[in-house]
């Protein structure tokens, strides 16, 4: 396998591989555990941890929280419109957005809507407030469909 970096390359090989589909589900595993799983020592298995964080491969290591223990168990999907599609208007629309905290996810799509939005809320009557409030005061929304999910089948982190 192997990434393409803005303009940098990195071949990645088996080892590689292991350590970064280890790490994707135990990021807080020690080096040496980590480096008797993938078959290599310590010392080469760092240096190839250091080698894919600074190209890129690795961007950071976090803890994953329970949504619904934290009281956020309400998810929706909300199809958002633009008024206005030019590069300034995305660029001030992707600016806001950010603000939003219940916004965990902000995608531009190739469809009849400008957005997908996934947002994470305690209940349906925090969420109609985040929507009506948050949401449709973002620059040059035009309308906004929401998709209640009802249970998350699969869900990474």
């Amino acid at each position: 396998m192997s990434i393409a970096l803005s303009s940098a390359r990195i071949d990645l090989d088996r080892f590689d591989e292991a350590i970064l589909r280890v790490l994707a589900v135990e990021g807080r595993i020690s080096a040496t555990e980590l480096a008797r799983r993938i078959g290599l020592s310590k010392s080469p298995t760092q240096a190839r941890m250091k080698r894919l964080e600074d190209a890129g491969v690795i961007t950071g290591y976090r803890a994953n929280l329970d949504p619904i223990r934290m009281g956020q168990a309400h998810v929706a999907f909300v199809e958002v419109r633009l008024s206005d599609t030019r590069e300034a208007a995305l660029q001030a629309f992707n600016k806001a957005v950010l603000a939003i905290p219940e916004v965990e996810q902000c995608h531009m799509i190739a469809s009849r809507f400008d957005y997908l939005l996934k947002v994470r809320t305690s209940d349906i009557q925090d969420y109609r407030r985040v929507l009506a409030e948050r949401i449709s005061a973002l620059p040059h929304v035009a309308g906004t469909s929401t998709y209640v999910a009802m249970e998350a089948v699969k869900e990474v982190f």
